[in-house]
């Protein structure tokens, strides 16, 4: 099979598998907010809907890493989580996708 004749992914395809990653990446941090905390019921935050997490004090949010490995808080979740400038929070990283070529 030549480069030409590679099939790229419709709209569709890329949508769903760009969902499947992030789902996993849902799972991840989730699995390992567990593991830092436990859970006494045995069902995990698997369950929890986002805004759930967030009465807990969690958010789950996708960003981007800036210059100097900065990452920004969305305002949705600094509101609902009242967090100010200053505060320390604590942050789990886990990579969705890279975009360079290895």
């Amino acid at each position: 099979m030549t480069e030409n004749d590679e099939m790229m992914w419709t709209p569709a395809q890329f949508a769903r598998q760009f969902q499947q990653a992030s789902q996993q990446a849902l799972d991840q941090q989730q699995d390992y907010v567990q593991s830092m905390f436990g859970s006494s019921t045995g069902s995990g935050l698997s369950g929890l809907s986002q805004l759930g997490a967030m009465s807990m004090g969690m958010a789950t949010f996708k960003t981007r890493v800036q210059s100097g490995g900065r990452i920004s808080i969305p305002d949705a979740e600094r509101e609902a989580l009242d967090i100010q400038e200053g505060d320390i929070v604590q942050t789990v990283v886990i990579p969705v996708k890279r975009n360079r070529e290895d």
